[in-house]
């Protein structure tokens, strides 16, 4: 049983907004690594919300979303920071930092491009994956301790394997208890789980661990929905480095793209 830490927010939702930008992290929001950290994918998600929320423009959209994890994310209470790094007429760069305990745990930039009408020409070389009716339940929680793996609904297509899959998910929590997040803002929120959908070797004791020290998310188009599908394959390098490369599905098909850089170490 995932213990839980005192001070971590109480709720069906990952995070409690507290006003001024300050927000608590709940047990839905827990690691997989350490009891005490919050899980990348949940934070990823309410650090893309703010970036969305930092003076919206209806012209735009965030095409490339890139975070850096300065350290270990710890449980309970931290402040968002968001401002504009390079402000444009067609391009904007955006930043948000996630403060905690004095210290950036982590830094998010994106992207912010115009849109404009390229229907006659739109077209992707990613290809489709089957979608979750027809894929089997998969139980995450069974390879992964911690709150945030246990509140996700997920489900495997055939061919799983370690090492590469095609695995579907989504939550009935929503990012915080506001409950008026955006699909994209939910969904960039499960994208981090891809690191653990189909490891190559199992985690804990014995074996290796494989934090990501990053998250990079291009998308060619705003997903919709609840259901993510990834499309998974990671490699290990000889050298301590490792990559999980996916592509990026919603039930209308692919719509990106995510890599993750892997620190690999014996445990």
């Amino acid at each position: 049983m995932t213990e839980e830490l005192p001070g971590l927010a109480e709720g069906n939702a990952y995070y409690q907004a507290l006003g001024g930008g300050r927000f608590r992290s709940t047990i839905h929001a827990q690691g997989a690594w350490n009891v005490h950290e919050q899980h990348m994918a949940p934070a990823s998600g309410l650090l893309a919300e703010a970036l969305e929320r930092h003076q919206p423009r209806p012209d735009m959209r965030m095409a490339r979303l890139s975070y850096e994890i300065l350290g270990l994310i710890p449980g309970g209470e931290f402040h968002i920071d968001t401002s504009v790094l390079r402000p444009g007429r067609t391009i904007e760069l955006l930043q948000a930092e996630m403060v905690a305990g004095g210290r950036a745990a982590i830094r998010a930039t994106a992207w912010r491009m115009a849109t404009s009408d390229t229907a006659a020409v739109a077209a992707t070389e990613d290809a489709a994956i089957q979608g979750p009716d027809e894929c089997k339940p998969y139980d995450g929680a069974a390879v992964w301790p911690g709150g945030y793996i246990r509140s996700l609904e997920m489900r495997a297509a055939e061919g799983h394997r370690p090492g590469a899959g095609k695995v579907w998910l989504r939550t009935g929590h929503p990012l915080t208890d506001r409950e008026d997040s955006s699909d994209m803002a939910r969904l960039i929120g499960l994208v981090d789980t891809a690191n653990g959908i189909a490891a190559r070797v199992p985690p804990g004791r014995d074996s290796y661990a494989f934090p990501n020290l990053d998250l990079q998310i291009h998308m060619y188009r705003r997903p919709e929905g609840e259901w993510l599908g990834l499309d998974n394959a990671v490699s290990f390098g000889a050298d301590g480095i490792g990559l999980t490369s996916t592509v990026l599905h919603d039930l209308q098909g692919p719509f990106g793209r995510a890599e993750q850089i892997l620190t690999l170490r014996r445990t």
